[in-house]
């Protein structure tokens, strides 16, 4: 497998013969929760624009040599997308109580991330039809990861209150 196989697929998890982006997401959370918890929601937002940017320009050479636009296998998306809504979250669980928070905001980061990529709401599908290249696959991720951590800081901080 190619380095840029690799980086697409996210470590080969786009292969799976099944819901690949499903598969993708999932696979991206414990590596992002290990940065999270080691170097931080900074530095967990540096990768994830690092990724995007790099993303970009990997995803135009990927569609210029096979003609295909936002091939299944890629899922290096949803890793952004899904990061993204972990660093947001991640600031609305510090407010819960430690033993319960983090595991919330981790079920909640998949659950709401992989409905706002399904979904493809408002400008989130407007850009996942309208976009080509590298920046349509990557864009409607980010937004639907930022449309997912804001679901999120919201039910968390209205839990947040409740339990106070």
């Amino acid at each position: 497998m190619t380095l840029q196989k690799l980086f697409l697929t996210f470590f080969g998890t786009g292969l799976a013969p099944k819901a690949p982006g499903t598969v993708g997401t999932l696979a991206s959370l414990p590596l992002g929760v290990l940065i999270l918890y080691t170097l931080g929601p900074s530095s967990l937002l540096m990768l994830t624009v690092a990724i995007t940017i790099i993303g970009i320009f990997e995803v135009n050479k990927y569609e210029k040599a096979t003609g295909i636009h936002d091939h299944q296998i890629i899922v290096i998306d949803e890793t952004a997308g899904v990061w993204l809504t972990m660093v947001i979250t991640w600031y609305s669980i510090l407010s819960l109580p430690a033993s319960w928070g983090p595991w919330l905001g981790l079920a909640l980061s998949f659950a709401s991330f992989r409905l706002f990529d399904i979904w493809k709401p408002s400008t989130i599908g407007w850009i996942d039809r309208n976009m080509k290249g590298g920046a349509g696959v990557m864009l409607d991720d980010i937004l639907a990861g930022l449309a997912a951590g804001l679901l999120n800081a919201l039910v968390l901080s209205s839990l947040g209150h409740i339990m106070i």
